[in-house]
């Protein structure tokens, strides 16, 4: 069916006149490029960044974070809260009231049973759902009338936005996704690579790790847009090609992430067809330190699992040693320059809970060999280390990128330096960021010691991704790899930490707890040691109007509003 008769068969569809239709699409098309490509289009079954944004484009939350970290409205109404009578006064339950006449992409009528669903689909205990902590602490979902849903939670939850807020935790139709709950939803590919959505586009060809054709969903609430007619989604290549291809050629829209050295973007500009954004947030690149054996001699099922603890890194003056040996400075001034800095954090920001420590800016090479000597670890032939005739040798990967290369080579020259052998791997960013149970090479299923990456958190409360290594979050062959603790840290003491930043509610002692945890993964025991606070880099052609870079939510969260400038 021609895009044009698709179109005006949805919105007679609609009840909308074609006069209303006028302008949606008159821009015609636009492209964007990923040098991560997306593997699937459903978010809760991967927490790679390409696919939530991309998925960003077609699934919506209930709520959004603006540019600025606020809570917005999208499918509801409203953002509850106590004021309003939305969060119950003693904080055990939220309500949303969704925005009426809403309609998915196919024309049926969004109500609160997908709402609900969405919960019981994330949160049923063989799915293996990759935002399970956006729902901690949720007890039950009651469905008040068609637009009206509560959310309840066991104990009192001051901030109780991790639900159906941002682009983790957007909403599915149930009809379309009932079928493919548990054990089953990595099997329903029609659904995960095609889902129907409420957002401003629609799928109608997706290429894993490669290629997705969208066109304007014709039943967006919004009859003016979005003003491009279809999209196009390419994934793959890298970073240099992606900029090229916005800033030098014009022959793309919008390029995401450039991780590229600032020397190299700023040649890039002289091309004269693009504009790069820059904002801080939460993004922190770091490496994750495994705390289970990710050996090949393991049975299959048992690598990287709780059965078998690490050999070598299970010992945190290892850890603090590799972390120790690391000069910061240096790795920012060679990958990111100003739109970089220093962190010994893994949340920097918002201030009121990123920890004042600092102790990891300076190298220590002495202080880390004086502590190697004191875990047992002697320099043997070749100056790499040796104990009980195990060598200590670490087998390190990545994403494939040049930063994250330039990265590996000093780390592995600074580890060398205090006797460990180190083997690096670098793995296609949209393998890596993947989902696919049946893949070795996925940063879920973590078959390496050590890795190194960057995410950050919706919003600008930390709660959900602090709860996200409690021990239950391990990701597992029995939950389809699929979890959001992938070092596999597991410290009772911690998850009641957890517990309690989830029934605090002055935002004081709400900052002094997550600075704890923080400092919890990081200063106290180094299963995350932060690298680089990074700011995010992307570009977009002149043409290109109303893009609005945001940290906190999808990059693309308003891509309804984009336009064409004439």
């Amino acid at each position: 069916m021609k895009l044009k008769s698709l179109m005006l068969g949805a919105v007679a569809m609609a009840g909308l006149a074609p006069a209303a239709f006028a302008e949606r699409g008159a821009d015609g098309h636009v492209n964007i490029i990923y040098w991560q490509a997306p593997s699937i289009l459903n978010p809760y079954l991967s927490s790679g960044t390409k696919d939530l944004e991309s998925s960003s484009l077609v699934l919506e939350p209930l709520g959004r974070y603006d540019q600025n970290g606020a809570l917005v409205p999208y499918l509801a109404e409203s953002i509850p809260t106590v004021e309003n009578g939305g969060v119950s006064a003693d904080l055990t339950s939220i309500t949303w009231k969704l925005k009426p006449g809403l309609k998915w992409s196919d024309g049926s009528a969004l109500t609160s049973e997908d709402v609900k669903f969405t919960a019981e689909y994330c949160m049923h205990p063989e799915g293996g759902c990759a935002q399970l902590a956006k729902f901690q602490g949720v007890s039950s979902i009651d469905v008040i009338d068609e637009l009206t849903v509560k959310v309840n939670f066991s104990e009192a939850k001051p901030n109780p936005y991790g639900p159906f807020m941002g682009a983790q935790s957007p909403i599915l139709q149930k009809a379309q996704f009932e079928n493919c709950t548990g054990p089953r939803a990595p099997e329903c590919t029609s659904a995960n690579f095609g889902p129907i959505g409420t957002g401003p586009f629609a799928v109608t060809e997706f290429k894993p790790n490669d290629v997705i054709s969208m066109v304007a969903n014709p039943n967006y609430r919004d009859p003016a847009k979005p003003a491009f007619a279809t999209l196009t989604f390419k994934g793959g290549g890298d970073a240099t090609a992606a900029g090229r291809a916005v800033l030098e050629t014009g022959e793309f829209d919008y390029a995401w992430n450039l991780q590229l050295a600032p020397d190299v973007i700023a040649k890039m500009l002289e091309g004269g067809k693009g504009k790069t954004v820059v904002g801080f947030g939460s993004l922190v690149e770091r490496i994750e330190m495994n705390m289970t054996d990710p050996s090949p001699s393991l049975p299959e099922g048992e690598r990287s699992t709780a059965k078998h603890p690490h050999p070598m890194l299970s010992d945190v003056r290892v850890r603090k040693a590799l972390s120790m040996a690391i000069d910061r400075e240096l790795l920012v001034e060679i990958g990111y320059g100003q739109a970089g800095r220093p962190t010994c954090n893994l949340v920097p920001a918002p201030a009121m809970y990123a920890s004042d420590n600092t102790d990891c800016f300076k190298q220590d090479i002495a202080g880390a060999k004086a502590l190697l000597d004191e875990a047992g670890w002697k320099v043997g032939a070749g100056g790499i280390r040796e104990k009980d005739g195990v060598k200590l040798s670490l087998l390190y990967q990545t994403s494939t990128n040049a930063v994250r290369q330039d990265f590996q080579a000093l780390i592995k020259q600074w580890w060398s330096e205090i006797g460990v052998q180190t083997e690096l791997r670098n793995i296609s960013g949209s393998v890596f960021f993947g989902g696919d149970p049946g893949s070795p090479d996925t940063f879920q299923k973590f078959y390496a010691d050590v890795e190194m990456y960057a995410n950050n958190f919706d919003g600008t409360d930390p709660e959900a991704y602090l709860a996200q290594h409690t021990c239950e979050k391990a990701p597992k062959p029995e939950a389809q790899w699929q979890g959001e603790n992938i070092n596999r840290f597991c410290d009772p003491a911690y998850d009641a930490m957890v517990a309690e930043l989830g029934r605090t509610g002055e935002l004081s002692k709400r900052g002094e707890i997550a600075k704890k945890l923080n400092e919890m993964l990081t200063k106290d025991s180094y299963v995350v040691v932060p690298l680089v606070d990074r700011g995010r880099v992307s570009a977009h052609s002149n043409t290109l109007g109303g893009v609005v870079l945001n940290t906190w939510d999808s990059e693309l969260w308003n891509a309804a509003d984009w336009y064409r400038i004439k």
